[in-house]
């Protein structure tokens, strides 16, 4: 499987999601996509309130986990989102930070970057900012960011050891990183693994749950920490076997 092949295709699916926002990502179940995206937004953890205080268009339901709530985020810090999409967790994460913070998302989707900036002016977000970039080759400098958030993004990348070795580079020193995503309990059959629908519905990407942390941990973070788990099963695709998956919530530290 060709790392441009996959992130062409995710691309794709991405850009339809924003362009028939509220239709579901995938023909699969799974943590990251959903019909509803209030109530999938709500079911990986953000609560009523919380989507209230946001721009409603931000939500797509595509994530599988709340970071920013995890996070510790305080006045005055600067905030980098990993695969911001339509900008659910920046928007959080700015009124969390203040406006003397700042929150960053970065997005190698273009129409997800157009419209989340869209957002962010047209509701007055002075201290959000969207990039578009990848998040193997992030478009930010050395040692600049306070805490870094991601929510079923990092997942959809072949080279995850080199994301997190990107997320160590910005990250100042006692910098934070919040993450949510995807684990197996076990390798994904061979099938799976090659499946492109599965790879943009955050599934064919997925490690297992060591080898994901191990990852962490040798991108130069101290010993990844894991703050919530929840189970879910999928069809692997062989026979009616079931597959096991973790939606985890991690945080390490520079």
């Amino acid at each position: 499987m060709k790392e441009d092949q996959i992130k062409q295709v995710v691309k794709e699916q991405y850009s339809q999601i924003v362009e028939q926002a509220g239709q579901s990502c995938c023909s699969t179940s799974s943590c990251c996509c959903g019909a509803n995206p209030e109530a999938e937004a709500m079911l990986a953890g953000y609560t009523k309130e919380e989507l209230a205080q946001i721009p409603q268009e931000s939500v797509l339901g595509l994530g599988c986990g709340n970071p920013a709530a995890c996070a510790g985020l305080q006045p005055g810090e600067t905030v980098l989102d990993l695969g911001s999409g339509a900008g659910i967790d920046v928007f959080l994460a700015s009124l969390k930070v203040g406006p003397q913070g700042k929150a960053i998302g970065v997005d190698m989707t273009p129409q997800m970057v157009k419209k989340a900036n869209a957002l962010a002016g047209e509701k007055g977000y002075d201290n959000v900012e969207f990039r578009l970039g990848e998040i193997e080759n992030l478009p930010v400098a050395d040692n600049s960011i306070d805490t870094i958030m991601s929510n079923c993004v990092i997942n959809l990348s072949i080279d995850k050891s080199r994301v997190f070795r990107e997320a160590h580079r910005v990250l100042k020193p006692g910098g934070r990183m919040v993450i949510s995503d995807i684990v197996s309990e076990k390798p994904l059959p061979v099938a799976m693994q090659s499946d492109m629908n599965a790879w943009s519905s955050c599934i064919s990407g997925a490690l297992q749950k060591e080898d994901y942390l191990d990852k962490i941990a040798g991108a130069g973070f101290g010993a990844p920490e894991i703050l919530a788990e929840r189970e879910f099963y999928v069809e692997s695709g062989e026979g009616s076997e079931m597959h096991r998956l973790y939606s985890i919530t991690v945080r390490a530290e520079k």
